[in-house]
């Protein structure tokens, strides 16, 4: 049930595209209709089929395997099967901030990511949490939704810029500067409230399912414990933070406003809920 919701919250995030980019389009005059039509196809296209690349590559991930993987490498072979899951491409990252994501369309076509700050910071009881708790939401199919709409998110922002440049143009040109900064406004909240309907409830599932993947919850409770502190000291430098979804704890984002639009629920109800069996 989970999977048939996730894979049809993922066809109304494609369709919401490029209804938006329509909708975006006739804001900045009846002739960019079709040209947004053809762009929103086409960013659902790259989506579908690019977007775990994506997010790999900003990532700056290097797949490992058996030979160069060593323990983890093992533990996510062993997970996987503990899992009923396909063994997954695995991925270490470049970066000092403690994290960890999965990606892919579809189990067969998954991948599990880990930072090298994440492997030094964590005992492996901890680290089979994080795994777990990733193999489940490629179980669960969230992957497919969540990288997707990481990618929609920043297609979104990356519009909003260019909508300013638009509407900067014609405002020249005698047109309504208010539609650009309206587009502006749309395509930017639209990507954040993207972004928080997304994660929020699908991570509580995922961690009861990743502590029982992994045999008990107290290494994804102590992990959490870990990857929270460490996150608020070390950010995660990466070009797009329509990402933060990904995450198994969202990457340090600012005491501000934009808390509103926080993608995963606080990690201390996360915790409470685990403990409560």
């Amino acid at each position: 049930m989970t999977a048939f919701w996730n894979n049809t919250k993922t066809v109304l995030l494609l369709g919401g595209l490029t209804g938006l980019l329509v909708a975006i389009g006739g804001m900045l005059g009846k002739q960019y209709v079709i040209p947004f039509f053809v762009i929103g196809v086409l960013m659902n296209f790259g989506a579908w089929f690019f977007s775990d690349k994506i997010a790999i590559a900003s990532m700056h991930g290097r797949e490992v395997d058996a030979r160069s993987g060593g323990d983890l490498y093992r533990m996510v072979e062993e997970l996987s099967r503990r899992a009923g899951l396909p063994m997954p491409r695995v991925y270490v990252c470049p970066h000092e901030a403690p994290n960890a994501f999965a990606t892919g369309r579809s189990p067969s076509k998954a991948a599990v990511a880990v930072t090298e700050g994440a492997l030094r910071l964590l005992d492996r009881e901890e680290l089979e949490g994080v795994i777990g708790h990733e193999l489940a939401h490629i179980k669960n199919r969230d992957t497919l939704t969540s990288t997707i709409a990481a990618t929609v998110a920043g297609a979104l922002a990356t519009l909003a810029q260019m909508s300013l440049f638009f509407g900067a143009g014609n405002s020249r040109e005698g047109g309504n500067a208010l539609t650009g900064i309206l587009t502006v406004i749309l395509a930017a909240v639209g990507a954040a409230l993207l972004k928080a309907a997304i994660s929020r409830s699908r991570e509580f599932v995922a961690d009861a399912d990743g502590a029982a993947i992994a045999g008990s919850p107290r290494g994804l409770v102590s992990a959490l414990r870990k990857l929270e502190a460490y996150s608020a000291r070390i950010p995660l430098h990466q070009p797009n933070p329509a990402m933060n979804n990904l995450f198994i704890v969202e990457p340090m984002i600012g005491e501000s406003a934009l808390r509103l639009f926080a993608t995963h629920p606080p990690t201390e109800r996360r915790i409470a809920a685990l403990m409560r069996g």
